[in-house]
């Protein structure tokens, strides 16, 4: 089962994400993007096959976005990706690739839809919201 998961251990949301693949049974290749960033070709087709716009895969908190310019409307794709795998801090994370598809898994439970295998037990995120319940199903809002 190829799971892989474009992982910061220091994002909560990412943690979540790994601990909801895990809690399948499988262990998913983990890619710690920030010391091992995906190629420009990768992140182009993980982009378009989770259909984002590449300014969707941005991410501006905690980044350099504001102080480089990157929210000026006339910067290319080109640029923007650019300046992606130049600072991969850039790259809103985790991107999650499966068999049955590719995800920004922002909030962390996006994860469920693109898993081949079912939950195999309850799962609560580290804020304490439960997203799996005993039976391993999830639980809607």
């Amino acid at each position: 089962m190829d799971i892989t998961i474009y992982h910061n251990p220091s994002c909560g949301t990412s943690r979540n994400t790994l601990a909801l693949i895990r809690n399948t049974g499988v262990e998913p290749v983990v890619i710690e993007y920030l010391n091992n960033p995906p190629s420009r070709e990768g992140l182009t087709d993980m982009i378009a096959k989770a259909g984002l716009t590449v300014r969707d895969a941005i991410r501006e908190k905690g980044t350099p976005y504001a102080e480089l310019g990157l929210d000026n409307p006339a910067l290319s794709d080109e640029q923007l990706l650019d300046a992606m795998l130049a600072q991969p801090i850039l790259i809103n994370r985790p991107f999650v690739v499966t068999s049955v598809g590719v995800r920004l898994c922002r909030p962390s439970e996006v994860v469920l839809d693109i898993l081949p295998l079912p939950q195999k037990r309850p799962f609560t995120k580290e804020d304490g919201e439960v997203v799996i319940d005993a039976e391993g199903h999830r639980i809607s809002k």
